[in-house]
C-alpha cells in the first residue's frame, strides 16, 4: 500500500541500475532524469500508445547487466551466497524488485548472526533488517 504523498519507502526502479552502470551517481544526474521525465509527461499520449510488450527487450538487457556482478559473490560462503540468492530468486517470484531486496537484507543479517559473525552486519543493516521484519508485520 503507497502512501497518499510520495512513493513507498522501499521503491526501487530497475532503470536506475543502467543509469547507475553508465557512471551517473551524482545529483546532477537525478535532476537531468527528473527534468526529463517532466518533458515526457507532454509526450504520454504517444509513449501510451506503445505496447507494453515493446519494452521488453531492453529490459532483458537492463536484466542481463544486473546478473553480472552475481560471478563476484562468494558461493562458498554461505552467509554470502544464500541472502544473495534469497535475493535474486525473490525478485521475479514476488513481481518486486524492493521484496526481494527487502528479504535479501533480512537473511543476510539473520544467517550471519546465526553463524556469530556479528561484526560483519553493520549498524544500518540492523536497523534495516528491523524495520523490513516490520513491514511484514504490520502491512
Amino acid at each position: 500500500m503507497r502512501p497518499c504523498l510520495g512513493t513507498s519507502t522501499t521503491t526501487t526502479y530497475v532503470e536506475s541500475a543502467s543509469g547507475v552502470g553508465e557512471g551517473g551517481r551524482s545529483g546532477l544526474t537525478a535532476f537531468t532524469v527528473a527534468i526529463l521525465f517532466a518533458l515526457a509527461l507532454l509526450f504520454s499520449p504517444i509513449f501510451l500508445a506503445i505496447p507494453g510488450a515493446a519494452t521488453a527487450p531492453a529490459l532483458v538487457i537492463v536484466g542481463v547487466m544486473m546478473m553480472s556482478p552475481v560471478a563476484k559473490i562468494d558461493w562458498e560462503d554461505y552467509s554470502e551466497s544464500i541472502p544473495a540468492f534469497i535475493t535474486v530468486l525473490m525478485m521475479p517470484v514476488a513481481y518486486s524488485i524492493s521484496d526481494g531486496i527487502l528479504l535479501g537484507v533480512i537473511s543476510y543479517v539473520l544467517l550471519n548472526a546465526c553463524a556469530g559473525k556479528f561484526k560483519k552486519i553493520s549498524v544500518t543493516m540492523w536497523i534495516l533488517a528491523a524495520l523490513f521484519i516490520c513491514k511484514y508485520i504490520f502491512i
